[in-house]
């Protein structure tokens, strides 16, 4: 109910602003900007030409604006506007260097192989199409609550049993938690009732009718749990009850690894999106250095781990 009533309010504040101002834009904060499903509706309404929501539009995200505070009001450096999106894909967060991954991995023990950004894409898409879970580390780390691509776990949206592995066995959480797909920008209008990117996960949409399975008979009065097992679409592990999905655009210009690792898991299966989770387990932070991906990834069921260049199989790990 609350949620039903967020929504109406929402788009009846989007209705009115437009009205008053008619301006062809709007930017969205502030914490109720994460409800993905509410931003939906909005954008569906088709009441504004562009929507833009802060990645990291909780409380968090007031130290972005403290910091362009202090650099245009006290510094009085010049407020350019640029069209293009200034927040660099909301990777604005630490990163660490070959030589300082391996570091911190010889002095853990850890059991690695180096190697080429095109073998680990190669292997990493392999690993993924045969349904393994994979904790996936590049990059500077996501500004915001999301998980970007850079602290991942990424695994196979084909699959019907991975939403409740990845909950049960990785995450530590109620099995019916949904994911969210990773899909390259170019398939989007293929798989989703969306035409806009949604770099920031921060959009839910409708799956095609024709990527969707129509429940049985005997399926449609399931109730809770059990209404959660039926197979919706031909990607599962991404789809909620209602045929939706809060989806992740990922172009070849902010984070080509990532982008790179898409096409090969579309060339190699057909299908050009990933479930993309965060890289942590219930109440813990997102992961940020290569020590703590580490260590998560020994203290869960993940097959495999990817950090920098650095390839981990657990089954090679003492």
């Amino acid at each position: 109910s609350i949620q039903k009533v967020t929504e109406d309010i929402m788009v009846k504040l989007a209705t009115s602003l437009k009205k008053e101002f008619n301006l062809p834009n709007l930017c969205l904060a502030g914490g109720v900007a994460l409800n993905c499903v509410a931003n939906g509706k909005i954008l569906k309404e088709n009441i504004f030409k562009n929507i833009w929501i802060q990645p990291a539009a909780g409380d968090a995200g007031g130290s972005l604006g403290a910091a362009l505070a202090l650099w245009h009001i006290e510094q009085n450096n010049p407020r350019k506007v640029n069209k293009n999106d200034k927040m660099k894909g909301s990777y604005l967060g630490p990163e660490y260097s070959q030589k300082e991954i391996e570091k911190q991995l010889d002095e853990s023990g850890a059991n690695y192989e180096i190697l080429s950004d095109e073998e680990l894409i190669d292997k990493t898409a392999t690993d993924l199409s045969k349904e393994e879970a994979v904790g996936w580390f590049q990059g500077r780390m996501e500004f915001g609550p999301r998980a970007l691509g850079a602290r991942s776990i990424l695994a196979d949206p084909r699959s019907g049993q991975m939403q409740k592995n990845l909950n049960m066995k990785i995450k530590y959480r109620e099995s019916f938690r949904p994911f969210a797909p990773s899909i390259l920008r170019e398939d989007l209008s293929e798989w989703f009732n969306l035409n806009v990117g949604s770099p920031y996960m921060l959009m839910v949409a409708d799956i095609k009718k024709n990527k969707t399975i129509e429940a049985k008979k005997n399926q449609r009065n399931l109730f809770g749990i059990d209404k959660l097992k039926i197979k919706r679409s031909k990607i599962p592990a991404v789809t909620h009850v209602d045929y939706s999905a809060r989806i992740q655009t990922v172009d070849g210009e902010i984070n080509k690894k990532y982008f790179h690792l898409l096409k090969k898991f579309k060339e190699k299966t057909n299908c050009p999106i990933l479930v993309n989770t965060s890289f942590n387990v219930r109440g813990e932070p997102i992961v940020n250095t290569p020590v703590d991906a580490l260590n998560c990834f020994m203290g869960t069921n993940l097959d495999k781990l990817v950090i920098g260049n650095c390839y981990l199989d657990k089954k090679k790990q003492n």
